[in-house]
């Protein structure tokens, strides 16, 4: 009877040890499948978060939106008449202003193609003071999606930013809603040609383009190549294309007709 019940107790041992072996598998799968749903759970929150917070970021006090109907080349030397002052898009000549920092005005029609690229246009009033010039100068770092100008239109404050489609007027350089539009507008991937070059194109402000202008330059700037490229110094007299004018053999000149 002894062996008889030591088999009985094997028996049960290993109907126990199987019954927690499947417990246990049970409880892995449980465990993975709460596991999967919680990662999946927290993806989807990250993204939800991020989608958040890029939607606050993009609420600015003050920013206006702006729907910009049509936006297509126009021949260059033609005026748009923009709705907005300073505009924040629409049609334009097929050169760009290239970014940067400018002492004096530009042309709208081409800082609204360098907007198209992704630029924002902080524009000032020209008696703004010296010294908050200098800071809006200081927004701009070679390589910056920037342009920063004077402006002689109306506007709705002593500075304001321009975006595609959006714009914000503040009146001072330390206004931390210029900071944000800059931070948050900056090489935008929402504007019609995102990544495109906002060096390479026009480097004249408003009054050196109209004198080209009238001096019958328009082919030129329409080319846009009457700015330094990226790289040359200002005063770099560009490479003369020798292709254009192959140099000729002295021995295949045409001999000189003699005299009769």
């Amino acid at each position: 009877m002894a062996k008889k019940k030591t088999a009985e107790e094997r028996r049960q041992r290993a109907a126990a040890l199987k019954a927690e072996r499947l417990r246990k598998e049970r409880q892995r799968k449980i465990l993975g499948i709460a596991g999967g749903a919680l990662a999946a759970v927290l993806v989807v929150g990250l993204i939800g978060f991020l989608f958040y917070m890029d939607y606050r970021s993009r609420q600015i006090p003050g920013m206006a939106e702006h729907e910009v109907g049509s936006y297509v080349h126009v021949e260059t030397g033609e005026k748009v008449d923009y709705e907005q002052s300073p505009p924040v898009g629409g049609d334009h000549w097929n050169s760009w202003q290239n970014c940067g920092v400018y002492p004096a005005p530009v042309t709208s029609e081409f800082a609204v193609h360098s907007l198209e690229h992704g630029a924002v246009w902080i524009a000032y009033d020209p008696e703004l003071p010296a010294d908050q010039v200098e800071q809006l100068n200081d927004f701009y770092t070679p390589g910056s999606y920037l342009l920063v100008t004077p402006y002689e239109g109306e506007m709705d404050g002593p500075i304001v930013a321009s975006a595609w489609g959006r714009q914000v007027a503040v009146d001072s350089p330390t206004d931390e809603s210029l900071q944000r539009f800059v931070r948050a507008f900056e090489q935008s991937t929402d504007v019609p040609e995102p990544g495109a070059l906002c060096s390479q194109g026009v480097a004249e402000n408003a009054e050196e383009v109209e004198a080209m202008l009238v001096g019958g330059g328009g082919e030129e700037i329409a080319e846009g190549m009457d700015g330094p490229a990226e790289g040359a110094e200002e005063g770099d007299a560009p490479a003369e294309d020798e292709s254009e004018a192959p140099a000729q053999d002295e021995s295949e000149a045409p001999a000189e007709e003699e005299s009769e």
